[in-house]
């Protein structure tokens, strides 16, 4: 098929290309993760692979909690302790 031949088609002829070359690239790409899976099946230390992710993943969504669920400190208390700060430095 040449560059050209998807263009002389009308909106229905596209609409089928379009879809064939995404039923394709699915299938293509469903067939690599099965081989990639059978292959990690295959190795012996499977139950130290699991339990490593399981870790990492773990570690990884401690990071997650840490970064999005820390409270900011209160605007009123950064106030007040800039306050302190200024009142300490004025005595002295």
């Amino acid at each position: 098929m040449t560059q050209d031949a998807g263009q002389r088609g009308g909106p229905d002829d596209r609409a089928v290309l379009l879809v064939a070359g995404l039923a394709d690239l699915a299938v293509s790409t469903l067939g690599s993760a099965l081989g990639a899976v059978r292959g990690l099946l295959r190795r012996s230390d499977t139950a130290d692979l699991a339990a490593e992710a399981r870790h990492d993943l773990a570690a990884r969504g401690r990071l997650a909690l840490d970064r999005y669920a820390a409270v900011p400190p209160a605007h009123l208390e950064l106030l007040a302790r800039h306050v302190q700060a200024r009142q300490a430095a004025d005595d002295v």
